[in-house]
């Protein structure tokens, strides 16, 4: 059954499913599945096994709690033929528990205790035969001895008998909620006397919008505000009626359902008392409860998307390469920290130099950068991005132009999430002689050379790239985080004779155990010579080997194959390819128009099948290919090192820092992040950002607005755009969006989008200048400018 139904979803066939389940099942990875059983799965690629893999999981459970909740209905004995059936048939946890409402054990309730009573007779009477005199039937059931004083109290625990059946009808309870997803609205209001502390939801004072459409950010922010107790939030199931004091459509909703209608019969009015208080005290807070569960649940998952997205941006981004780096980290009073790390990532150099304010040491510290440089022959500095990183890339900057003949390049990183990294028991045992502010340094010059080896040793929450990050299921975000670095780093492959216990603990079939045993062999025994001597490393058995092998990487080895992706399981298939060839292995690999002239077919067996020879000739033919892009670099425009120093109309070249559902966030040098509204990213239409720009793309970008005294940016990247009058900058009407970007003292706290609540209403459509762009600000940046940048 979920094979099939899997199977149906993914539209793929029944065997692939199956295939894919078998081999999870027994231990195999996703990132292994997709590249080194096509055969097996008949080629499901890495993002259908993620999600056959996440259904898996999530259909398991539900025949789980279906087992569970048969077991428990069949030992009250109320489970009828029907009841199992509809059971059997639910095909998701909602309806599931709608139809175990019924039976589910719970404190007695005012309908137990009536029906204990014995008043089960009189709300079945009423129900059916609305024609009968109330207070005659009523007045048959009054028991003093069984706590039914008078006819009033026997109507009412009727009453109660009615309510609760109605409220625990689950083919009721689907009418009503298909109505509120499609009709209802989410209203907010400002909690009593929290105006003035609250300005920062203002926009959320007096805010409805239809549920179903509540995008994830604004009902994130909705649900931050409440929790602060700045807002109130109910479900308005009536949006279009004026009259508060109306009935609500509901309650025809369940008055049509059980056919209850006013013909002036002596039980109508009790009925009709019965629907208007089965839906007020019952049915509304339960679905207001459900649905705001659900809400939260579709927001949550949409933001940890949006951060799982920016992420294997980030994690994907093209490494400087096997370089002499100079990292560093810049500080005002504290001084710049600078560390110099050699090609493979050692650290040979380290110093703290004072060029700014107070110490003012310029003419020493380019004396030292020059000395340093020299000595050990830099390539590359790297320069991180916060507070004096300008400053500190103007003494670069005069340093190369003094020495030409050094050759050094200049880049700015993003140095967020380092200060965590240095403080990180990780950084401690793998720097353990070096002070925790020169540990920042070091990270900043080795996330240039490659960014995936040295971001993978950060929390991911850290790096700064998440939509409300702080908002959502910790659990799931953090689920989600480890799959994005799992198949980053099985897509690019790990050496294995220089990785990280952190990079390598990602690497298919290993964790942090296996990992930390490899380096200690590592450290013990030296370099790996083959694969092979994997088998030697503590508790890392067959299993381990299959999944991990074909994605660790030996440079210089015994084997050239295990420079490559090729697997050791397969190195037959190679023997074979190479006796046809007459050629050396050395001497097949890289040489493409031999390869041209091998036909794959020739070299499958029952074992290998077509498609991973197929993979088996495209690696021989560029071992070891890395799949990220060429390495490039932004130039920060000379002379715009703050906010101050931009001017609307100003062309400037930046790198995107994030991305966000409502637009891009753009890093131009000046310690602030503008956003490209969506709206301004391409003259045709878009519903995604990412559709144009993605985290690490340098682009161009022109000043729309400057907001200084709130520290606010707006770009664009249709260069024809006109900007705001350079009059009008600053001077934008909060009420149009504009949050305060401050949270608990922590302004823009590292990408969660914290204390910036204001959900954009963005018109996703490129084409049209006009009032979007001008009001990018006013609408998109109260929630945008959370985005951190440490």
């Amino acid at each position: 059954m979920i094979i099939n139904k899997i199977s149906e979803e993914l539209a793929v066939q029944t065997s692939q499913v199956s295939a894919a389940v078998k081999l999870l099942d027994e231990g195999s990875t996703v990132p292994f599945i997709a590249r080194y059983r096509k055969e097996a799965t008949q080629g499901l690629d890495d993002t259908q096994l993620r999600t056959l893999q996440q259904r898996l999981t999530y259909l398991r459970e539900l025949e789980d709690r279906r087992q569970v909740i048969l077991k428990s209905i069949d030992e009250q004995g109320k489970l009828s033929d029907e009841l199992k059936r509809n059971i059997t048939g639910a095909d998701s946890k909602t309806t599931l528990e709608d139809l175990y409402l019924p039976f589910k054990p719970r404190r007695r309730t005012k309908g137990q205790i009536a029906i204990e009573a014995g008043l089960e007779g009189l709300a079945d009477t009423l129900f059916a035969n609305p024609d009968q005199s109330i207070d005659e039937l009523a007045a048959e059931y009054v028991n003093a001895e069984k706590g039914v004083a008078d006819t009033k109290a026997a109507l009412e625990g009727a009453r109660f008998i009615l309510m609760e059946r109605f409220a625990e009808d689950a083919a009721l309870l689907g009418k009503i909620r298909n109505y509120l997803v499609e009709n209802a609205h989410i209203k907010s209001t400002v909690a009593n006397g929290k105006a003035q502390e609250a300005v920062k939801y203002k926009d959320y004072f007096e805010h409805s919008e239809k549920y179903k459409n509540a995008p994830s950010h604004r009902a994130l922010a909705m649900f931050r505000g409440r929790n602060e107790g700045m807002l109130n939030i109910q479900l308005d199931a009536d949006p279009q009626q004026d009259d508060a004091s109306a009935p609500s459509h509901c309650e025809h909703l369940i008055a049509s359902h059980y056919n209850i209608m006013h013909r002036q019969r002596p039980a109508d009015d009790f009925l009709t008392q019965v629907v208007q208080w089965a839906w007020k005290i019952k049915i509304a807070l339960h679905m207001e409860t459900e649905l705001f569960s659900s809400l939260r649940e579709r927001a949550e998952e949409e933001a940890i998307e949006v951060f799982a997205k920016n992420l294997n941006d980030l994690l994907m981004a093209a490494p400087a390469g096997a370089k002499t780096t100079m990292g560093l980290d810049p500080g005002l009073r504290t001084g710049v920290k600078v560390a110099i790390v050699d090609k493979t990532g050692k650290v040979v150099a380290k110093n703290t130099i004072f060029p700014h304010a107070p110490q003012n040491q310029w003419d020493k510290s380019l004396r030292t950068l020059t000395t340093v440089c020299k000595q050990h022959k830099v390539e590359l500095i790297s320069i991180g991005n916060g507070t004096g990183s300008r400053e500190t890339d103007k003494l670069v900057g005069e340093m190369l132009k003094n020495n030409p003949e050094l050759g050094a390049q200049k880049i700015v990183v993003s140095e967020a999430g380092a200060s965590v990294y240095s403080a990180s028991e990780l950084a401690s045992n793998e720097l353990p002689d070096l002070d925790v502010s020169i540990r920042g340094a070091v990270s900043i010059a080795r996330r240039l050379q490659d960014p995936l080896a040295e971001l993978v040793k950060i929390e991911p929450k850290a790096i700064g790239v998440g939509q409300y990050q702080h908002d959502v299921s910790q659990s799931q975000l953090g689920k989600s985080l480890d799959r994005v670095i799992e198949d980053c780093v099985n897509a690019v492959g790990v050496d294995l004779n220089t990785a990280s216990p952190a990079l390598l603990s990602y690497v298919s079939g290993l964790n942090k155990t296996l990992a930390n045993n490899i380096v200690q062999f590592r450290d013990t025994n030296g370099a790996f010579d083959n694969r092979k001597a994997l088998m030697k490393v503590e508790r890392l058995g067959p299993k381990a080997f299959e999944q991990a092998a074909g994605f660790l990487r030996i440079v210089n080895g015994s084997n050239p194959l295990d420079a490559s992706a090729v697997h050791p399981e397969a190195y037959p298939v190679v023997d074979k390819i190479v006796d046809t060839a007459a050629v050396a292995v050395n001497d097949l690999i890289g040489n493409t128009e031999l390869l041209k002239t091998l036909s794959p077919d020739t070299f499958t067996s029952d074992a290998f099948g077509l498609p991973t020879v197929k993979d088996i000739l495209s690696e021989l033919d560029k071992p070891g290919r890395d799949p990220r892009p060429e390495f490039k670099t932004a130039t920060f425009k000379e002379g715009v090192e703050t906010i101050k120093d931009l001017t609307p109309g100003m062309i400037l070249e930046g790198v995107v820092s994030n991305v966000a559902n409502f637009g891009a966030f753009v890093d131009v040098g000046v310690h602030q992040d503008g956003l490209v509204h969506i709206s301004a990213l391409t003259n045709k239409f878009i519903s995604d950002p990412r559709d144009v720009v993605k985290a690490g793309d340098i682009v161009k970008v022109k000043v729309l607005e400057v907001d200084v005294p709130r520290k606010r940016i707006s770009f664009t990247m249709r260069l024809e755009d006109t900007p705001t009058s350079s009059n009008q900058a600053g001077k934008i009407n909060n009420s149009n969006g504009a949050a305060n970007a401050k949270s608990n003292g922590n302004p823009r706290a590292n990408g969660s989008q914290r204390g910036n609540p204001r959900a954009d209403k963005p018109n996703k459509r490129g084409g049209g200048q006009s009032q979007q762009q001008n009001s990018a600000m006013g609408n998109a940046f109260a929630d945008a400018f959370a985005k951190a940048k440490k």
